[in-house]
C-alpha cells in the first residue's frame, strides 16, 4: 500500500540523508519535507553522505510549504509523539497500532467476501472508512521541538517507540528506522537473504473468492468426501460448518477454489476406483 514519511521543519541536513536510509533499507520511497531549514537540502553534501546510497529516494523526494500538501492521498495519519497530547488521538507502541490495524483489515476483507455488496465500516483505531487502502502517511516533526499539537491533533494515533525511561530521545534517523521496519513488518516483511517474495495481508490485492464460489466449492468437497467415505451423509456432525469457517478464514481467491475443486475431484475418481 502506499506509505509515505513526512518529515515537518527539518533542521539537520543530515537527518534527511538518514530518513532516506532508513527508508529504502525497508522498501519505502516516498519522503515529503515540509519547510525544511535548508531549501537545497537534497542537494547538500551531508545529505547525500548520510543517505549512504539511497540516491533514489533523495531523487523522488519532494519538498512543500505547508502539511496540507505533504498530507495530499493520506487517509491514516500517524504522529510521532513521545508524550500523549491533551484532546489529542490515542497514544500507542507502534506494534500495538500496526497489530490493531491489521486486524481490523482481515475483518474488513472478510465481511467484503461474505457480504460483497454491504457498505463496510470499523470503529478501531480510526475514524476513516478504508484507512490502509488508500495511503498511510508517518509525520516527524522537527528535531528540537518535535511535533507541534495542532499537527499531532490531525493524526488518527500518535505513536511513541517504548524507550528507556530515563533516556528516551532518538535520533530523526532512528525513529524513522525503527517505524518503518515496525510497518513493513506488519505488510509481510522481507524474508532473510533479501529477495522480495514475501507476501502481505495488507499488501494483498489479489480478487477474493465470492460467496457463490465459496459455497459451490464446499458442496464439492461434501459430495467427494461422502464418496471417498470421510464423510458420513446421514451423520455429518460438525464437520462442513468447520471447513466453512477453516476456508473463510483463508480468505480464497477464485484460483484457489479452482485447485480445492480439483482435489474434490481427484478425492471422487479416487474414490471409484476403490469400487
Amino acid at each position: 500500500m502506499k506509505t509515505r514519511f513526512i518529515l515537518i521543519n527539518t533542521s539537520h541536513a543530515g537527518n534527511v540523508g538518514a530518513a532516506a536510509r532508513a527508508m529504502k533499507t525497508m522498501g519505502f520511497t516516498d519522503m515529503v519535507l515540509v519547510a525544511p531549514r535548508w531549501a537545497n537540502v537534497l542537494r547538500r553534501e551531508e545529505t547525500i553522505q548520510r543517505a549512504s546510497g539511497a540516491l533514489d529516494v533523495l531523487t523522488n523526494a519532494r519538498i512543500v510549504d505547508t502539511l496540507d500538501e505533504a498530507l495530499d492521498g493520506m487517509t491514516h495519519l500517524c504522529a510521532t509523539a513521545m508524550t500523549p497530547r491533551d484532546f489529542g488521538p490515542p497514544t500507542r507502541g507502534p506494534r500495538e497500532h500496526f497489530e490493531l490495524l491489521l486486524k481490523d483489515e482481515l475483518l474488513r476483507q472478510q465481511i467484503r467476501r461474505i457480504e460483497p455488496d454491504l457498505p463496510v465500516k470499523t470503529d478501531e483505531s480510526s475514524e476513516s472508512d478504508d484507512k490502509t487502502a488508500s495511503g498511510m502517511g508517518f509525520l516527524f516533526g522537527s528535531e528540537r521541538f518535535g511535533m507541534t499539537n495542532d499537527d499531532v491533533y490531525r493524526c488518527n494515533v500518535a505513536l511513541s517507540i517504548p524507550t528507556n525511561p530515563q533516556f528516551g530521545s532518538l535520533n530523526l534517523g532512528a525513529a524513522i528506522q525503527l517505524i518503518a521496519y515496525e510497518w513493513r513488518m506488519t505488510l509481510g516483511g522481507f524474508p532473510v537473504g533479501g529477495t522480495e517474495t514475501a507476501s502481505a495481508e495488507l499488501n494483498d490485492t489479489r480478487p477474493l473468492a465470492d460467496a457463490a464460489q465459496v459455497a459451490g466449492m464446499l458442496q464439492h468437497w461434501e459430495r467427494s468426501l461422502a464418496e471417498l467415505g470421510f464423510l458420513d451423509p446421514a451423520a455429518p456432525k460438525k464437520l462442513m460448518p468447520r471447513l466453512n469457517q477453516l476456508f473463510n478464514r483463508a480468505a480464497l481467491s477464485p484460483e484457489e477454489i479452482h485447485i480445492l475443486r480439483g482435489i474434490a475431484k481427484a478425492m471422487s475418481e479416487a474414490a471409484a476406483k476403490q469400487k
